[in-house]
């Protein structure tokens, strides 16, 4: 596909999309939103950007392959649940930590993997359709 009009509004896209897929990633464990919402937001952006420059494009903006994302993503939510394990507690039982009142925990490892996995599976699935 080589739309002029496509081509130039993801420039304005693309950056957009990814800052406030980041945006719903960061608040999802409080708030709607979260780690799939912020994926598909992301993917969608960078989908945007790659239609109408084709696959290689694509291959350039993410520097590895997207089955990698994918599995970088799994990792990280098999990961998330580990420290339950560690405190003898059901597997993913989310641990919290407060320090300085912020409310950190492995909910947003959790988010992070599924964000990754859904990058990696929609651009994966892109990926072949997309033209060289």
């Amino acid at each position: 596909m080589n739309s002029l009009i496509l081509r130039t509004s993801s420039r304005v896209i693309l950056p957009a999309a990814l800052i406030f897929s980041l945006y719903v990633l960061l608040r999802g464990h409080n708030e709607p939103g979260g780690g799939f919402i912020g994926g598909l937001i992301a993917a969608a952006g960078i989908a945007v950007h790659a239609l109408p420059r084709g696959r290689d494009a694509l291959v350039a903006l993410l520097r590895v392959s997207p089955k990698a994302i994918i599995g970088a993503g799994l990792a990280l939510a098999l990961v998330s649940g580990l420290p339950a394990l560690w405190l003898a507690e059901p597997f993913l039982t989310h641990q919290w930590a407060f320090p300085g009142g912020i409310a950190l925990g492995t909910t947003l490892v959790f988010d992070v993997g599924v964000y990754l996995a859904v990058i990696g599976a929609i651009l994966t699935f892109l990926s072949y359709y997309l033209e060289n």
